[in-house]
């Protein structure tokens, strides 16, 4: 949804973005990278059947791999 604006399931384009970020007392929507760093997690929601994706910007991914990279194994 988020590079074709459509949704998969029903193919509506009746989409929107709901961006990632942290929240009073650590909620929110969000990956830590640090102590006080973290990359959101931004999720696109199809407004006719509800259908959800969940993206992380790319210029974050490096610090996600470098704070989790012994965790895949």
């Amino acid at each position: 949804m988020k590079n074709t604006r459509l949704c998969p399931k029903c193919q509506s384009s009746d989409i929107i973005r709901i961006r990632g970020k942290q929240e009073a007392y650590g909620a929110g929507n969000y990956v830590r990278v640090g102590f006080i760093a973290n990359a959101g997690v931004h999720r696109y929601v199809c407004l006719t059947c509800g259908f959800t994706e969940e993206w992380i910007d790319r210029e974050d991914l490096d610090r996600i791999r470098k704070k989790y990279k012994d965790e895949k194994k």
